[in-house]
Formats: C-alpha cells, structure tokens, sequence
C-alpha cells in the first residue's frame, strides 16, 4: 500500500516537472484590462511578502489520488513536501528540486528553474514581467490566474494559481503538463515568519 502510494504522489508530481519541458506551442497571452493588471499585482506582492511560510498541503492528480502533508517554504529556492502516512519526500535545496522515498534513500533530481515552483520560492518575482498570463477569472472572491513561464523556451504547460482575494493569500495552485494532467496543492493553515531548521531542506546522499 506505502509503496502504491508513493508511485501515485511521484506520477502526480511528476506532471509539474515536465512542464518544463513538454514541447506544445504557447497559448496566446490575453490583454489585461487594469483591474486584471491590479488582481495581479496583489498576488505578486503576496509572493513577495513573505521569506518564510508554512501550511498544511492537500495534493490531488489527475486520476484523482489525493495525499497530504505539511509544505514548508524558505527563500530564496527553499522548500520541502513532507508527506504524512508515506515515505515521500520532496525537498529544493535552491538549485534542484529532489523527489525521493524516505526509506529507500533513493530518488530523482531535477532544476528547480525548470519547474514553475520557481514563481513561488524565488526571492523576488514579476509575474507581469516574467510570464504570459493566458487565463484569468475572479468568482466569489477568489482570483486564478493561469501563466506561462517566458524562461522556458519550449513553452510547454501552465501553472494556476489561486488568490483568495479576502485571507490575501494563496491557497492553490494548479499545474498541467503537455498531456493536460492536472496536479493540484490546496493550501490551508498557513503561518509565516518561523525560522527552519537548515537541515529541512538537506537531502543527504541518494543511491541512484
């Protein structure tokens, strides 16, 4: 069961990897009236505002397997998936971002500037400047915002994020690769400002 389980979370978050580098042409940016441009800014400021986060994590793909944990965030490029009930385990030390089984020590690395967790653990971020917005909507107070990243040069899927317009905060996002899987992270109990053990985001020696 552990080890279904964990095959299940690593295909679901797999999806978000390949979003750089699925080969699909670029979906047309839409042109942004000033209240879209302003809902923007109210996101890129959230990003911005903190160094520090930490919040319960409920992750759904695109077969509907659904595992949660406690995602911890440490700028700049910090950040770390602690799944509950299995061995997963996903950790960015700033430059690679490493998806591996606690009890085997084994797993995959990739570029954290490959991935969009990029937009969310990068010092600073202009989402006006460093992506195309292709998609936006406001419904009963919550922004999603769909975006393309300009530095991945093969334009392959998207991120969602979701603002909630009155907590001022994030409390989803959605990636979808090139073969449109969806893998969703709903955010909740968030705190910022704690310090972390630097050791959170060490993943010691994998066994290829």
């Amino acid at each position: 069961m552990m080890k279904t389980l964990f095959r299940l979370v690593i295909v679901a978050f797999a999806a978000l990897i390949l979003v750089g580098e699925a080969a699909y042409a670029k979906a047309p940016a839409i042109a942004l009236n000033g209240e879209q441009q302003a809902a923007i800014g109210r996101i890129n400021a959230y990003l911005n505002s903190f160094q520090t986060l930490k919040g319960d994590f409920s992750q759904v793909g695109s077969k509907g397997n659904v595992a949660t944990g406690v995602l911890y965030i440490s700028k700049p490029g910090k950040l770390r998936f602690d799944y509950s009930g299995n061995p997963t385990l996903i950790i960015s030390d700033g430059r690679w971002l490493t998806m591996m089984d606690r009890n085997r020590m084994r797993g995959d690395q990739f570029p954290l500037s490959a991935t969009p967790l990029r937009l969310v653990v990068s010092p600073q971020v202009d989402l006006l400047s460093e992506t195309d917005v292709i998609a936006m909507d406001t419904h009963d107070g919550l922004t999603s915002v769909t975006l393309q990243d300009r530095k991945d040069s093969l334009g392959g899927g998207y991120i969602t994020l979701i603002f909630d317009e009155k907590l001022k905060q994030l409390s989803q996002w959605t990636v979808v690769d090139s073969k449109n899987r969806h893998t969703s992270v709903q955010l909740s109990h968030l705190e910022y400002g704690d310090k972390f053990d630097p050791k959170l985001f060490v993943t010691g020696d994998l066994n290829k």
